[in-house]
C-alpha cells in the first residue's frame, strides 16, 4: 500500500486518507452528493471515487439513493451514539477553563441560557486573593455580562446592533456591566451543528484586565468547540444561533455531569 505524510508528519495510508475526505465532503454537503459534486470536494478521480465508494457503502458508511445521489449510511448514525456515550463534554469544557485560569491567573466560567436567566454552569477560581465570587450553578439575570450578552446575540434577542458586533467579532469585552468592580472577556462555543452550547469567559477585576486577552478567549472558545465537534464560523459572516433541538445532546452532556454530583439544576 502507499503511504502518504500528513501535515503533522505522521505516515497515514492513502486509500484511508482518500476514504476519510469522502466520508468529510458527504458531511459537509449539508444532505447528499452527486459523483461530480465529490470528485469537485475532494479533488479525486471518478473512477478512484467509485471503487471507495463501493468499499463504504459496503460497510453502510455510505448509502446511494435511488437518483444516483450519496449521502451518510447507517454506520456513521451507530458511530455518533457510541461517540455521545463515551464522550464527557464536561471534562472538555473544565479543561479549558483550567488553561484559561493558567494563562491568565484570572476566574474562567462557561454559562448557558437556562430559560429565562444565564446559568453558571462550570467555574474555575483565580489562584489570587482578589477575585470574583460567581459560583457554579449562580443564575445571573439575562442579558449582562459579557458572557450574558454574548448569549443574547446568538439567541437573537436584546440590542440588535450589539449582537451584530459580537456575532462578526466573536469575542466582547465588557467593565463594570454586571458588577462596577469586574470585567468579563467572553466568547460563544460552538456545537456539531453551528449551534451556539454557551459562552466561555474570564471574570477579572477591572484594574487587571488586559485587552489582549480577548484573543486569548476567543482561541479557548475555537479550540473548545472542536473538541466538542464544532467550529467557528467565518467572522466575515453574520451567523450561528442558539439551537435548544440542536444543541440538546451536548448541554444534557454537561448538565450530567453536575447531575451525578448531585448539583441541583
Amino acid at each position: 500500500m502507499t503511504a502518504t505524510a500528513d501535515k503533522s508528519g505522521t505516515a497515514g495510508v492513502a486509500a484511508v486518507d482518500r476514504a476519510l475526505s469522502v466520508l468529510s465532503a458527504l458531511a459537509d454537503g449539508k444532505g447528499n452528493l452527486s459523483l461530480n459534486e465529490l470528485a469537485e470536494s475532494t479533488g479525486l478521480y471518478k473512477s478512484t471515487l467509485l471503487r471507495l465508494l463501493a468499499s463504504l457503502t459496503h460497510a453502510r458508511l455510505v448509502s446511494r439513493q435511488p437518483n444516483g445521489r450519496y449521502v451518510l449510511g447507517p454506520t456513521v448514525a451507530k458511530l455518533h451514539a457510541s461517540y455521545l456515550q463515551s464522550f464527557c463534554c464536561s471534562d472538555w469544557t473544565i479543561a479549558a477553563l483550567h488553561e484559561l485560569v493558567e494563562a491568565t491567573r484570572e476566574s474562567a466560567a462557561f454559562f448557558v441560557l437556562r430559560g429565562e436567566f444565564q446559568l453558571c454552569l462550570h467555574r474555575v477560581a483565580s489562584p489570587r486573593a482578589v477575585r470574583d465570587t460567581i459560583e457554579t450553578g449562580k443564575l445571573l439575570p439575562p442579558g449582562r455580562g459579557a458572557a450574558g450578552r454574548v448569549l443574547q446575540a446568538y439567541a437573537y434577542i436584546g440590542d440588535e446592533a450589539l449582537g451584530q458586533q459580537i456575532r462578526r467579532a466573536q469575542v466582547l469585552l465588557l467593565t463594570g456591566d454586571h458588577d462596577a468592580e469586574l470585567a468579563e472577556i467572553a466568547a460563544p462555543v460552538f456545537g456539531a451543528l453551528g449551534e451556539v452550547l454557551g459562552a466561555i469567559a474570564l471574570i477579572i477585576p477591572c484594574d487587571r484586565v488586559h485587552s489582549a486577552w480577548t484573543v486569548t478567549v476567543r482561541k479557548a472558545a475555537e479550540a473548545l468547540s472542536l473538541q466538542l465537534g464544532g467550529g467557528f464560523p467565518d467572522q466575515s459572516t453574520d451567523h450561528g444561533s442558539i439551537g435548544a433541538t440542536a444543541a440538546g445532546t451536548t448541554l444534557e452532556c454537561l448538565f450530567r455531569h453536575h447531575r451525578a454530583q448531585g448539583t441541583p439544576f
